[in-house]
């Protein structure tokens, strides 16, 4: 098993694991939805939310549920032809690849499980100043998402210094 293969797929298990096993706790104990628990002061609350939208509650209407179900599918396809088209010993890019499809992967499971949306439940801020509500899948999106960016963008800088230096060296 490649070293690609051996950080991808249990970090993609994991993360949707700890993603559908904290979402099922809190619609058990978080019940009433948008009544927060406090954990750490108001700085850290868990609220359970259902957002049948996308990211920061974002809606296309009565068919949001679809397009975005539809939308994740083709995200995760692409994210498949990366990871396919990752070399093997890209530790790195494979992590970054795994966090991403496994929270989208988390999300869409629960788009496919119920009409009433994705649940969060992660509640940031303070007072009345609060962060959007999420949950495990967004985190791993988005860490994952901001690791494969810094990946690609290392990448494309190291490709401009070796374009410049053969540019040079052929004058």
């Amino acid at each position: 098993m490649s070293i690609k293969a051996r950080r991808f797929w249990p970090l993609l298990c994991l993360l949707v694991a700890a993603d559908c096993t904290t979402k099922r706790l809190a619609e058990t104990h978080l019940a009433p939805a948008h009544v927060p628990h406090e954990v750490i002061g108001d700085y850290v609350q868990l609220t359970l939310a259902h957002n049948p939208g996308a990211a920061f509650s974002l809606s296309l209407g009565p068919l949001s549920r679809v397009i975005f179900s539809v939308l994740a599918v083709v995200v995760l396809a692409v994210l498949w032809r990366l990871y396919r088209d990752t070399s093997s010993g890209d530790r790195w890019q494979s992590v970054a690849l795994a966090l991403v499809a496994g929270g989208a992967l988390g999300n869409l499971l629960d788009r496919l499980r119920s009409a009433r949306g994705v649940v969060d439940f992660i509640d940031l801020g303070f007072g009345s100043f609060r962060f959007w509500t999420f949950n495990v899948a967004d985190v791993g999106v988005t860490m994952g998402g901001l690791l494969l960016a810094v990946l690609l963008l290392r990448r494309a800088d190291a490709d401009s210094v070796v374009a410049g230096v053969s540019t040079k060296e052929s004058s």
